[in-house]
């Protein structure tokens, strides 16, 4: 067996970029200055990325660029001036989460590799299998996987798996958060997450405590089986990090991968693996601020994760040490270096299978002593602060030679000047698909008439409720069960997360959704591959989390045959106006899910009775948020501690034109729900000005959007 295993490194900085190579990081991944989800890293300048490219590739490594944010119609239009010049100097792949991004650099940038981000909530087959369409050669998939779970996603689709071994852990399914968002204006979607879930919450009067504060991951004792599952790239995170964190932690999976492989060459099994105490000190004192726990790969929950409070004696990982600093990184050059008298000086450097040849000044007779070849040598190995170290290096002489020092200097740069382009150019592409602009259609609704209202129930007495007050399509959760009204659409929608215990029971239920139902709304990409591998006929729909940030987004769901969208939440008036929703819904009431998570709140505060139903927790400031425990799908979904209120902006939300006007109920009573319900029928139907009935509510993004 030949396994080869990449250890992939946090860059945030040149500085953890040379600490990476000086550890033995096969790759490395970091931000431009744009696009990346870790927006108050340093990142890099172009000139910079550029430099790092090329600094990598001299040392047989390979780079990968964060562009793993969503996009808006603006941005679009700008990432092809943006990715060229790295593209042009042969930056190895892009981890990418937008749909949209997706398409286009696959479009514009064929030779590119694009990896899908852990931002994209990938959790089996099918949604890893629906990327292989856009060219996808290798998924990150969601981080509260199980061995088995990646282990079958890699025989299965073939795809390379990137997953991360070591770092702190996001408490919620990533790229299904809207906590710094809603609360703080700060998205996680835009790079800018401020980390609410790390600050102690209350439940029930207890003590606060840090019920969302996820210990950090840290595998390298069950490395060997990470490595049994299929997995290629073992991801690192910490691009906030020092220099000097990305050193020790490369440093140790690097030798522990390395460890294992050689036992399994020398035909011995996991049980002759064993990570030293020492090494295992020296590795999680690089950064000690939660604990360290080995992630989710064999549990899938528990209070045993979480960080209830921050340890004793926590650090940063900051130190006044920098052993990597004393570690030269130099590869390997063989030369060959001819004197012959009347003729230029030559110089032949190979590196690998790449070969120069130089020429130098001509070679003159000694007047009194010849150069000597031993001193020769001594010149032509002084490489300094090179990339390069001669290993081999001959001299031939013929006759009695003579140049001056600084000659043989000049023919010593110029040899390793010429190698290290001709090594450039096996990387450098030259073309690139022409820039085109992005299309952009601004539509009306499909009907042209004015928008319908639809509500999102949780409750039968909710569904009772919204469809007595007028509302003619409702989404509703499976258990309900409901006794058909005429003129009244009726959609499944289909859970958050769609996980193999989720899909076995879906498979039972499968001919009665298909009678049962006039469509479905997904939230996911699984749920959209499980309903084509079905050959599902009637309508689906997909909610607000399957993003539509710009018209390449907007164009691909429809292309895919999703005949109504969800506008973003996180866009404001302007541009939604720009973007254009006419084909879509639009959400305009609701406690709105801030957070996926498959940590659970009640499990981790008391006991899983596995009986699901909601709970509160509060914040510092007091403000309450409401916990669903889906405990059949094992995942939490928290809302917001305010609803979403926009029944006075009708007039505004009219002029954007969506194609309908969505309610979304989840703690609401009936007589709640009928009440609002009479609200937006009066301002979206009747044309009356609404105020605010209620005492608290928020205009989510409507206004504001996020940077």
């Amino acid at each position: 067996m030949n396994r080869v295993v990449e250890i992939l490194a946090p860059a945030g900085s040149m500085e953890c970029l040379q600490a990476a190579i000086a550890a033995g990081a096969d790759a490395v991944y970091l931000g431009g200055t744009r696009f990346g989800a870790r927006a108050y890293a340093q990142n890099l300048s172009e000139e910079d990325m550029v430099q790092a490219i090329e600094y990598v590739h001299i040392h047989r490594r390979k780079i990968y660029m964060t562009v793993n944010t969503l996009l808006k119609d603006r941005e679009m239009e700008e990432l092809y001036a943006y990715l060229l010049p790295y593209y042009r100097a042969g930056l190895d792949g892009v981890i990418v989460q937008d749909i949209g991004a997706v398409k286009y650099i696959r479009e514009h940038f064929p030779k590119m590799p694009v990896h899908a981000s852990t931002q994209m909530t990938i959790t089996n087959t099918l949604g890893a299998d629906h990327l292989k369409q856009y060219g996808i050669t290798r998924v990150v998939p969601a981080r509260e996987l199980s061995l088995g779970e990646i282990r079958d996603m890699k025989r299965q689709t073939g795809l390379e798996m990137e997953c991360f071994v070591h770092g702190a852990l996001c408490y919620c399914y990533s790229g299904q958060c809207l906590l710094s968002s809603m609360i703080g204006g700060r998205s996680g979607n835009r790079g800018q997450c401020a980390q609410p879930c790390r600050l102690p919450y209350q439940i029930d009067g207890k003590k606060p405590a840090d019920l969302m504060s996820l210990k950090d991951l840290c595998t390298i004792d069950i490395l060997p089986e990470l490595i049994d599952a299929g997995v290629d790239s073992f991801k690192i995170e910490g691009r906030m990090k020092q220099p000097e964190y990305v050193y020790t932690v490369v440093k140790m999976y690097r030798k522990y991968a390395d460890h294992y492989l050689k036992l399994q060459k020398e035909g011995k099994d996991r049980s002759a693996y064993r990570v030293s105490e020492a090494d295992k000190r020296e590795l999680l004192a690089a950064y000690q601020r939660r604990g360290y726990c080995e992630g989710y790969y064999h549990q899938h929950n528990g209070r045993d994760m979480i960080s209830l409070k921050r340890p004793k004696n926590a650090k940063d990982g900051n130190t006044e040490e920098k052993p990597w600093q004393d570690i030269k990184v130099q590869e390997k050059i063989n030369g060959i270096l001819t004197f012959s008298v009347g003729k230029r000086a030559k110089l032949t450097v190979s590196y690998g299978n790449i070969t120069v040849e130089c020429t130098g000044q001509e070679v003159q007779e000694a007047q009194k002593q010849p150069l000597d070849p031993k001193r020769i040598e001594k010149q032509m190995r002084k490489t300094g602060n090179t990339e390069f170290v001669f290993e081999r290096l001959k001299i031939h002489t013929e006759g009695n030679v003579f140049l001056p020092m600084q000659a043989l200097n000049e023919l010593r740069r110029e040899g390793i000047k010429e190698l290290t382009e001709k090594i450039q150019m096996q990387y450098r592409r030259e073309e690139a698909d022409c820039e085109t602009e992005t299309k952009k259609t601004v539509e009306k609704n499909s009907t042209g008439k004015e928008c319908s209202i639809s509500a999102s129930v949780q409750s039968k007495a909710q569904l009772e409720a919204a469809v007595n007050s007028g509302v003619r399509c409702v989404y509703l959760d499976e258990e309900i069960e409901f006794e058909r009204e005429n003129g009244v659409q009726y959609f499944l929608a289909m859970p958050y997360i769609f996980r193999e215990r989720t899909i076995r029971r879906y498979e039972r239920m499968y001919a009665k959704i298909e009678e049962k139902y006039d469509g479905i709304l997904i939230r996911n990409w699984e749920s959209y591959a499980w309903l084509r591998q079905h050959a599902y006929q009637k309508e689906i729909r997909s909610d607000y989390n399957l993003y539509i940030f710009n018209q390449k987004a907007k164009e691909e769901l429809k292309d895919l045959g999703i005949g109504q969208g969800t506008a973003p939440v996180e866009l404001n008036d302007r541009e939604l106006a720009e973007l254009g929703i006419g084909e879509q819904a639009f959400i305009a009431y609701g406690y709105q899910p801030v957070m996926v998570s498959a940590g659970c709140i009640k499990k981790t505060s008391a006991s899983c009775d596995g009986k699901g139903g909601v709970l509160t927790i509060s914040d510092r400031y007091q403000k309450e948020f409401t916990v669903r425990c889906y405990c059949r799908d094992c995942y939490n979904v928290m809302y917001n501690s305010a609803p979403l209120f926009l029944a006075d902006k009708a007039e505004e939300i009219r002029k954007l034109m969506p194609a309908q006007i969505r309610l979304d109920f989840t703690v609401e009573n009936k007589e709640q729900v009928r009440e609002i319900c009479k609200i937006y029928m009066n301002a979206f139907t009747e044309g009356k000005k609404m105020e605010p009935q209620i005492r608290e509510y928020t205009r989510g993004h409507f206004k504001r959007g996020v940077k």
